[in-house]
């Protein structure tokens, strides 16, 4: 019966792997910008949407001056730059689209995260970085627009 059960287990896509874990990583990041962020809201979960210019929150600057305080990088850059990375990355991630470099960029963004800001939060940062992990090991899966791309690459 186990065995039965581990086989059918293995049977599992990793496609489907792949597809849960790039919409829940990007949703992780998604969430996390759209706190930096005013002027320009999409959440499909809660309806939200305000569609506009969007503008760094004075609350995300505050956060990176006193509370984030990251070495070597002004909190005048470091607001905007991850305000940036965690709208564009995620977006990339969830179409599939430069998957594996999107994921390296999401991991040391987590890397980041761990050793300067919360270096507590090990157990929700490790989650993040075994997904990122995986989509940068095994890449993003059939469905996506990387898999379409390779395959029009192999065809010629």
């Amino acid at each position: 019966m186990i065995g039965g059960l581990i086989g059918l287990f293995s049977r599992i896509p990793d496609s489907l792997i792949a597809l849960v874990g790039r919409f829940s990583i990007a949703a992780i990041f998604w969430k996390s910008g759209q706190t930096k962020v005013e002027g320009f809201a999409i959440d499909i979960v809660s309806g939200e949407f305000q569609f506009g210019w969007p503008n760094l929150s004075d609350t995300a600057l505050e956060l990176f001056r006193s509370e984030y305080q990251l070495p070597l990088i002004p909190p005048e850059l470091a607001a905007p730059m991850a305000a940036f990375g965690e709208h564009f990355f995620p977006i990339l991630i969830l179409l599939g689209l430069a998957t594996r470099f999107s994921s390296l960029a999401l991991l040391v963004m987590t890397a980041t995260i761990q050793i300067f800001v919360y270096p507590d939060a090990y157990p929700t940062h490790g989650v993040w970085a075994t997904v990122l992990l995986v989509l940068i090991a095994r890449g993003p899966g059939k469905i996506s627009i990387d898999h379409c791309l390779a395959k029009r690459c192999v065809a010629r």
